[in-house]
């Protein structure tokens, strides 16, 4: 395998905030050590959505971007994606095509099908797609959704393999859905680089309530994610304004951005939260955003592998979360954290007044989390997975790379 590097196209919808793009960078950095090369190839974001393409690297990267890749349908802005996509892969001339998240996975996916035809024998590329997400649920209504698992079903039957990161992911892929089959399916959780969050420890609360302006007796619950209509901070308000008279000195902080950002400042206004609930938008400082937490609440109506609650995990943060998608992947026992059915804001009110009450509980609760994510959803671990899936993929015997004549 000596000095025989192989080429990646990996495409995937926009890198903002998130789990997909955390790994997809992490991925194109840290497999380049490993005799991978990379072209990542990637679109515009969102209104309000936080932007990860500062973690890109400088080197040893071909980055792409493509304007009209897009997450909302756009027949026309597609049309000009795929074609976007197709000629950088006739450029680039992978030996692997991995897609991430739904709109690339489909538009990437079938540009690597027209590419494939143009291919001499034995030397197509291989496609690989990663499920981020329970996608069938929450986003699309039911006729889109019974289209769109229809189009996944056809694509699905021409792609080498399917990753799933969670088991409630594969379960629905196999079983639920009858996307993949089981020869097809790989289980291969995220890996994030969650060190500094592991390192977070009792000496760094007072500096961390300092900086954000918190008082040292606070109770402090925080959420962290994107202000959008599946993460439901609705809900992380309405319960917050049940915590807030039997539970005074608790606060709420919330993480991050979207379009619903005026729509929810509003709401904690009319619920009468002003002063108790503070909107800190995207931070790029989450383990002093975590140091300064007593407890994280996820109020998602639908999760694939939750990042904001791996991380807060990994800080030794007490958790309240909403049993949705891959959540019970994650909190796999009742030591981990509490898990509240979606949408009972009393259960879910309920458990962070009894956690806000019992600090030695909240400690014990985070130590067993720490310990439970630091090697299960480590960067080290993801890199290693998908390396050995590659080179299965592709072969002992592959030819080797001309990198120059390439």
């Amino acid at each position: 395998m000596t000095g025989r590097h192989l080429r990646v196209a990996r495409v995937i919808t926009r890198l903002n905030i998130g789990g997909p793009s955390i790994q997809a960078i992490a991925l194109s950095r840290d497999l380049s050590a490993h005799g991978f090369d990379t072209c990542l190839v990637h679109g515009r974001l969102g209104a309000g959505e936080g932007d990860m393409t500062r973690l890109l690297p400088i080197d040893d990267l071909d980055n792409v971007f493509i304007d009209d890749l897009v997450r909302p349908i756009a027949p026309f802005n597609d049309l000009k994606a795929w074609w976007r996509i197709y000629r950088t892969l006739r450029r680039w001339q992978p030996d692997i095509v991995h897609t991430h998240m739904a709109k690339a996975g489909t538009l990437g996916r079938l540009a690597a099908l027209a590419y494939n035809r143009t291919r001499p024998a034995g030397q197509r590329a291989r496609l690989v797609h990663t499920y981020h997400g329970h996608v069938f649920e929450g986003y699309f209504g039911s006729p889109s959704t019974r289209l769109f698992v229809l189009i996944e079903r056809w694509i699905a039957r021409r792609t080498d393999a399917l990753i799933a990161i969670s088991p409630q992911i594969a379960h629905d892929l196999v079983d639920a859905y009858r996307i993949a089959t089981v020869a097809q399916l790989k289980l291969i959780p995220l890996g994030f680089n969650l060190d500094q969050l592991i390192a977070v420890s009792a000496g760094d609360r007072a500096p961390a309530r300092s900086s954000l302006g918190v008082a040292d007796d606070a109770i402090v619950v925080t959420t962290v994610g994107r202000l959008t209509a599946i993460k439901q901070h609705a809900l992380f308000l309405d319960m917050a304004a049940r915590v807030a008279t039997p539970s005074p000195r608790c606060v709420f902080l919330i993480v991050g951005d979207g379009e619903l950002r005026p729509a929810l400042e509003a709401r904690a206004r009319e619920l009468g939260l002003d002063g108790r609930v503070r909107f800190l938008g995207w931070r790029g400082d989450l383990d002093t955003v975590y140091a300064a937490s007593d407890l994280f609440v996820l109020t998602s109506r639908n999760e694939g592998t939750p990042v904001a609650l791996i991380e807060a995990m990994a800080a030794g943060v007490a958790s309240v979360s909403t049993d949705v998608g891959g959540v019970r992947d994650v909190v796999t026992g009742p030591e981990l954290g509490v898990l509240v059915p979606f949408g009972d804001v009393e259960a879910l009110a309920a458990a962070v007044i009894a956690l806000a009450a019992a600090p030695a509980r909240r400690s014990e609760m985070g130590r067993a989390a720490r310990a439970s994510v630091r090697d299960r959803f480590h960067a080290t671990r993801l890199v290693s997975d998908i390396r050995s899936l590659y080179r299965q993929l592709v072969g002992a015997a592959a030819p080797a790379v001309d990198r120059a004549a390439r």
